[in-house]
């Protein structure tokens, strides 16, 4: 396993779990130990904003393992992103006890104010941390494969695979928004107090997730790479750029297109688990088809295929977000993200680093060639001994 993680990492992925890796530490400790008045202090709330960055970096990952190498276009993955952020947010919920407005130890504030008499069958188990983590993993990786094993075995692939899974979210979406449902209806699940006994509003906590955050975002990155760079990731690629010639070798392209499904699911869902204690809550809105299309934006501006493109684009496109809409352009947002798409697509159709890595190629290799030859230039035949 270790050869396999070595050899899958050239010097850009190198470069980037180093950057990652930095960040993880030096914002917490800037954070945590340098006066407020330094220059190179990093206020809470950044800690959390970029925390929340780190997150979509890393449902982009998901995304661009099942487009970018797959083929397999998803507009249904912000789904799995909130199926994990309502895990983590039902244990949140759970340790709130006596401390929520009602100060029922056992039912969340919205149950007693619906008029629940019990906690439903599908809430017990969220008092105890690791099984909140099991279900992180577990709920969107069934679905995924639930849903992966029904349209890949009937050969749904292409405009059609994306509208179902569109279709799906929608599903969630309404479900949710029901009162009746369980999860605290148009509200969602907020006023969350503590993670693992400490207060996910302290600095330290803040702190705590946002590296914990960047170390996913590492552990993602690697599996990713693993599985890209081995022989189940040639077959996927294959299965990318010519299904049905895939198909005819032998190989079973619903097995391979079901577990690379599944696993990307499973990554969103941490994401979503992830992102739900930085932010303090998780409603229905986060089922939003659009937000789902905006993931794949992210994949596709910084870069399909690419890993460090997937996750340098859901940075940088919700950094612009956030910048633009905190001013006189806020009510423009929304255009503004279209047009990005449109231009990246139209002038940039590789994404950033996809189009960054097409022009450094050519000028690597001409170096390569130009070294070699000098190499071979410099070698003279060995004089005699005199």
């Amino acid at each position: 396993m270790d050869h396999m993680l070595t050899r899958s990492l050239d010097r850009a992925a190198t470069t980037f779990l180093i950057v990652v890796a930095a960040c993880g530490i030096l914002i917490p400790l800037s954070n945590l130990l340098l006066p407020a008045g330094s220059v190179f202090h990093v206020p809470t709330y950044l800690v959390a904003l970029w925390g929340k960055y780190v997150c979509y970096a890393i449902l982009a990952l998901s995304i661009d393992l099942i487009w970018g190498y797959c083929g397999i276009l998803s507009l249904g993955h912000g789904a799995f992103f909130a199926l994990g952020g309502y895990a983590m947010g039902m244990y949140l919920m759970r340790q709130i006890g006596t401390r929520g407005v009602y100060g029922n130890p056992i039912l969340p504030d919205f149950m007693v104010f619906l008029n629940w008499q019990k906690l439903p069958w599908y809430w017990y188990g969220f008092d105890m941390f690791p099984f909140a983590l099991l279900m992180v993993v577990l709920v969107p990786g069934l679905l995924a494969f639930c849903f992966g094993w029904f349209a890949f075995r009937s050969r749904v692939t292409g405009v059609y695979l994306s509208i179902i899974t569109q279709a799906m979210t929608y599903a969630l979406l309404l479900g949710f928004f029901r009162n009746d449902f369980g999860f605290g209806g148009n509200n969602g699940l907020t006023d969350f107090k503590d993670i693992l006994g400490f207060n996910v509003q302290a600095e330290g906590t803040r702190a705590a997730l946002f590296a914990l955050s960047c170390l996913a975002l590492i552990v993602a990155f690697l599996i990713c790479r693993a599985v890209v760079s081995s022989k189940l990731g040639k077959v996927l690629i294959a299965i990318r750029d010519a299904e049905s010639r895939t198909r005819f070798i032998g190989y079973r392209v619903e097995s391979y297109k079901l577990f690379v499904f599944t696993l990307s699911a499973s990554m969103a869902g941490v994401a979503g688990a992830l992102y739900v204690p930085q932010v303090g809550i998780i409603n229905p809105s986060e089922f939003a088809p659009g937000n789902s299309i905006e993931a794949v934006i992210w994949v596709a501006v910084g870069g399909r295929g690419t890993l460090i493109g997937a996750a340098l684009g859901a940075v940088v496109v919700n950094y612009a977000k956030t910048f633009f809409t905190s001013g006189v352009l806020a009510p423009y947002w929304l255009f503004m993200l279209g047009a990005m798409f449109v231009l990246v697509t139209l002038l940039l159709p590789k994404g950033i680093v996809g189009t960054f890595n097409s022009w450094w190629e050519p000028f690597r290799a001409r170096r390569l060639a130009e070294a070699s030859a000098a190499r071979e230039d410099g070698v003279s035949e060995p004089k005699m001994a005199e």
